[in-house]
């Protein structure tokens, strides 16, 4: 089954505001404010006639992201059997520009379609699910302490078991808003607390300080301090009790590597895109495995195409014993015809061919970003 062609469209979808329903915007993520979520969908064809569909990031923009899909990573896929995936993922690896990312995408296509020839759902293809369903992770943006206390009493009512929220604005307000949501649901909510690389050291032992002190025991605090720098994440893991999470680093191999060298971490949240696609993702999840550490997986306003391939990723991987971060729930529409909903904080696990969703184009059209 050869690939006949190869397509991408950016696409944008508003998220839904605070107080409607799962709604979370504005979200507030450091000095980044998200409205609305845009992704490139991209559309492979086999040549007889059969679609694998696979979503990535726009960047550095829609324009050069579609370019470079269309007219640099084409060139490798058409005319490929859709099961040269390795071969397609392996010619990429331009030393002074990184398409990584948009190449996972293609892969999350290629992935679809072969499942669909074979009539076999992701996760088969993957070694076989160990649960029909994944727990997820409400996320949170930035918000007052009073507010943030609201929401995580609402998440709880509405059963998730964990919360992300982001932070590192400030780190007196990082620390009252965690009390604040802990006190509102009684310590019965695992609450996740982002830094996005923003704090110092000393800033980062001083907050997981003083939650500790209050009681407060994050699941973990996330890429407290920046990348590239083992060290000190190691020193940071022996000055506190509370876990310590890696995200950005967890996206290159030989960072994580290094971490877990020095056993500087408890978690690394992956995520398969900037990672470099689904099979990249399984590497580096048996990596942190075996060297103790607990994974998680991240999330960034994605649409039902990529929400499916972390579902059955997850589903199928059991190295991943930590809830996905997930806010596809948050968004006004999707491009998928039947949306992923949450049920008692779990999403259950696609069991069609391929990645298991059809993918509304009419919907894609009417959102596509013009270029």
């Amino acid at each position: 089954m050869r690939i006949a062609s190869l397509e991408a469209v950016p696409v944008s979808i508003d998220v839904k505001p605070l107080g409607d329903g799962l709604g979370v915007a504005p979200y507030v993520a450091g000095y980044t404010v998200v409205e609305s979520a845009e992704r490139l969908v991209i559309r492979l064809e086999t040549e007889d006639g059969t679609v694998g569909w696979g979503e990535t990031v726009t960047n550095p923009s829609p324009s050069v992201a579609v370019d470079l899909v269309e007219d640099v990573i084409a060139e490798e896929v058409v005319g490929r059997s859709v099961w040269e995936i390795e071969r397609v993922v392996d010619a990429f690896e331009y030393p002074y520009m990184r398409i990584t990312p948009l190449v996972s995408g293609v892969e999350m296509a290629m992935l679809d379609a072969l499942g669909k020839c074979f009539d076999a759902p992701l996760h088969q293809l993957l070694g076989g699910k160990v649960t029909d369903s994944v727990p997820v992770a409400f996320c949170l943006g930035i918000l007052d302490p009073e507010e943030s206390a609201e929401q995580a009493a609402a998440a709880l009512d509405r059963g998730f078991d964990v919360l992300k929220t982001k932070g590192g604005l400030d780190a007196d307000e990082d620390v009252a808003r965690m009390r604040a949501m802990h006190e509102a649901t009684d310590g019965r909510l695992d609450l996740r607390l982002d830094a996005n690389q923003t704090w110092g050291f000393e800033e980062a032992v001083r907050v997981g300080a003083r939650l500790e002190d209050a009681g407060v025991y994050p699941q973990y605090l996330e890429q407290p301090i920046r990348i590239d720098t083992a060290g000190s994440y190691a020193r940071l893991r022996n000055r506190l009790r509370t876990p310590i999470a890696v995200n950005e680093d967890a996206y290159f191999p030989y960072n994580l590597y290094e971490l877990l060298k020095r056993d500087a971490i408890d978690v690394a949240v992956l995520d398969l895109i900037p990672a470099g696609g689904v099979m990249a993702t399984k590497q580096l999840a048996g990596l942190a495995a075996e060297s103790g550490v607990s994974l998680s997986h991240h999330s960034s306003f994605e649409f039902g195409i990529k929400t499916a391939a972390v579902l059955h990723l997850v589903a199928s991987t059991p190295e991943f014993t930590l809830a996905p971060d997930r806010v596809n729930y948050a968004l006004e529409d999707d491009v998928i015809a039947d949306r992923f909903e949450v049920v008692d904080g779990e999403m259950t696990v696609p069991t069609e061919p391929g990645l298991g969703v059809d993918v509304d184009e009419e919907k894609v059209a009417e959102h596509r970003i013009p270029i």
